[in-house]
């Protein structure tokens, strides 16, 4: 297939309601499906939206990782794509982390989602699938649906002060020194900051 170029923060596509995919049976939806799955494997993400790739339909895709497996008890193909989703979030407890987007690179900022949600969508074949999920995998739906609305997480953050660069995580490294789960991908981030010590005092 193709590797797509990624839309960045300010591009107009990027705060637009993408359409509603009329046929998810259609040949063109499913290459633009698998586009966006080689584009996610050349930037080594977890999922993407059609907005990201100039696309403005509703449909994601997203690949599971053992996270994701461990904090949802959901059985599916590694790969997944998301047509038409609908997601009902439920009340009660919020989750507070870490998030990265494609569409946003060099930052990383600290929001909070409900914890859990449930989730209608459509495959490739027109299938109909309920899906419930909680934790990680919640986030990453809410993370990626939101850009079928036109949303960047930064448009969810409430402190600003948590929106910090790649290469000065000084926030997201206290949270990490106080026993607090991320993505190894942040992990990754503090490990490599020449910085670290200076600012938890190490």
């Amino acid at each position: 297939m193709a590797i797509r170029e990624i839309a960045q923060m300010g591009n107009p596509i990027l705060y637009r309601n993408a359409a509603a995919v009329a046929d998810p049976t259609d040949p063109e939806i499913a290459r633009l499906a698998e586009d966006m799955k080689d584009t996610l494997i050349h930037v080594g993400g977890s999922g993407i939206a059609a907005p990201q790739v100039y696309e403005s339909l509703r449909l994601v895709v997203y690949r599971v990782s053992a996270r994701l497996i461990e904090d949802a008890a959901v059985e599916v193909d590694p790969w997944v794509v998301l047509v038409n989703p609908v997601l009902t979030l439920d009340a009660g407890e919020t989750l507070t982390g870490w998030e990265r987007c494609l569409s946003i690179p060099g930052l990383h900022g600290k929001v909070s989602r409900p914890g859990s949600l449930t989730m209608t969508y459509q495959n490739l074949q027109g299938t109909e699938i309920t899906l419930a999920a909680q934790g990680a995998l919640a986030t990453l739906l809410q993370h990626e649906c939101d850009h079928l609305d036109g949303v960047l997480y930064p448009m969810r953050m409430t402190d600003l002060s948590k929106l910090e660069f790649n290469a000065e995580p000084g926030h997201l490294a206290q949270d990490i020194a106080d026993g607090v789960k991320v993505w190894p991908v942040l992990q990754d981030l503090v490990d490599a900051w020449p910085g670290r010590s200076r600012w938890l005092d190490e």
